[in-house]
Protein backbone atom coordinates (compact mmCIF):
# COMPACT_ATOMS: atom_id res chain seq x y z
CA UNK A 1 0.00 0.00 0.00
CA UNK A 2 1.27 3.45 -0.90
CA UNK A 3 1.06 6.08 1.84
CA UNK A 4 1.21 9.71 0.78
CA UNK A 5 3.16 10.79 3.87
CA UNK A 6 5.86 8.19 3.21
CA UNK A 7 6.23 9.11 -0.45
CA UNK A 8 6.29 12.80 0.45
CA UNK A 9 8.99 12.20 3.04
CA UNK A 10 11.10 10.25 0.57
CA UNK A 11 10.80 12.98 -2.08
CA UNK A 12 11.71 15.74 0.37
CA UNK A 13 14.65 13.78 1.80
CA UNK A 14 15.96 12.90 -1.66
CA UNK A 15 15.73 16.54 -2.74
CA UNK A 16 17.53 17.77 0.37
CA UNK A 17 20.29 15.19 0.07
CA UNK A 18 20.77 15.79 -3.65
CA UNK A 19 21.37 19.45 -2.79
CA UNK A 20 23.91 18.44 -0.15
CA UNK A 21 21.94 20.23 2.55
CA UNK A 22 21.28 19.30 6.16
CA UNK A 23 18.08 18.90 8.11
CA UNK A 24 19.25 21.81 10.26
CA UNK A 25 19.60 24.09 7.23
CA UNK A 26 16.17 23.28 5.81
CA UNK A 27 14.43 23.40 9.18
CA UNK A 28 15.86 26.87 9.86
CA UNK A 29 14.88 28.19 6.43
CA UNK A 30 11.40 26.61 6.61
CA UNK A 31 10.84 27.70 10.23
CA UNK A 32 10.03 24.17 11.36
CA UNK A 33 11.68 22.27 14.17
CA UNK A 34 14.46 19.92 13.23
CA UNK A 35 12.70 16.99 14.90
CA UNK A 36 9.40 17.62 13.14
CA UNK A 37 11.09 17.92 9.73
CA UNK A 38 12.89 14.66 10.43
CA UNK A 39 9.56 12.98 11.25
CA UNK A 40 8.07 14.31 8.00
CA UNK A 41 11.01 12.95 6.01
CA UNK A 42 10.63 9.54 7.68
CA UNK A 43 6.91 9.50 6.82
CA UNK A 44 5.87 9.56 10.48
CA UNK A 45 4.08 12.92 10.40
CA UNK A 46 1.76 14.59 7.89
CA UNK A 47 2.75 18.06 6.72
CA UNK A 48 0.06 20.73 6.37
CA UNK A 49 -0.13 22.50 3.02
CA UNK A 50 1.34 25.63 4.62
CA UNK A 51 4.26 23.70 6.10
CA UNK A 52 4.85 21.84 2.84
CA UNK A 53 4.95 25.18 0.97
CA UNK A 54 7.52 26.45 3.47
CA UNK A 55 9.68 23.32 3.12
CA UNK A 56 9.49 23.51 -0.68
CA UNK A 57 10.53 27.17 -0.57
CA UNK A 58 13.48 26.27 1.67
CA UNK A 59 14.46 23.59 -0.85
CA UNK A 60 13.90 26.08 -3.71
CA UNK A 61 11.69 23.47 -5.30
CA UNK A 62 8.21 24.06 -6.74
CA UNK A 63 5.47 22.20 -4.90
CA UNK A 64 4.20 21.00 -8.28
CA UNK A 65 7.52 19.18 -8.77
CA UNK A 66 7.10 17.47 -5.39
CA UNK A 67 3.56 16.35 -6.29
CA UNK A 68 4.68 15.11 -9.72
CA UNK A 69 7.48 13.07 -8.16
CA UNK A 70 5.10 11.62 -5.55
CA UNK A 71 2.62 10.65 -8.28
CA UNK A 72 5.34 8.93 -10.32
CA UNK A 73 6.63 7.00 -7.31
CA UNK A 74 3.12 5.98 -6.28
CA UNK A 75 2.38 4.82 -9.82
CA UNK A 76 5.53 2.66 -9.90
CA UNK A 77 4.73 1.17 -6.48
CA UNK A 78 1.13 0.41 -7.42
CA UNK A 79 2.10 -1.19 -10.70
CA UNK A 80 4.76 -3.35 -9.08
CA UNK A 81 2.31 -4.65 -6.48
CA UNK A 82 -0.72 -5.06 -8.76
CA UNK A 83 -1.88 -8.65 -9.21
CA UNK A 84 -1.13 -10.17 -12.58
CA UNK A 85 -4.06 -11.76 -14.36
CA UNK A 86 -3.12 -14.82 -16.37
CA UNK A 87 -5.33 -16.08 -19.18
CA UNK A 88 -6.87 -19.48 -18.54
CA UNK A 89 -8.18 -21.46 -21.46
CA UNK A 90 -11.41 -23.32 -20.84
CA UNK A 91 -11.37 -26.90 -22.09
CA UNK A 92 -14.27 -29.34 -22.08
CA UNK A 93 -12.11 -32.26 -20.91
CA UNK A 94 -11.20 -30.31 -17.73
CA UNK A 95 -14.74 -30.64 -16.42
CA UNK A 96 -15.15 -33.56 -14.02
CA UNK A 97 -18.51 -35.26 -13.88
CA UNK A 98 -20.04 -36.06 -10.49
CA UNK A 99 -21.79 -39.16 -11.85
Amino acid sequence: MVLLREELGDVLRDARRSQGRTLRDISAKASVSLGYLSEIERGEKEASSELLASICAALEMPMSHVFTEIAQRADRAERSSAPVTLPVAARDDDVVSAA
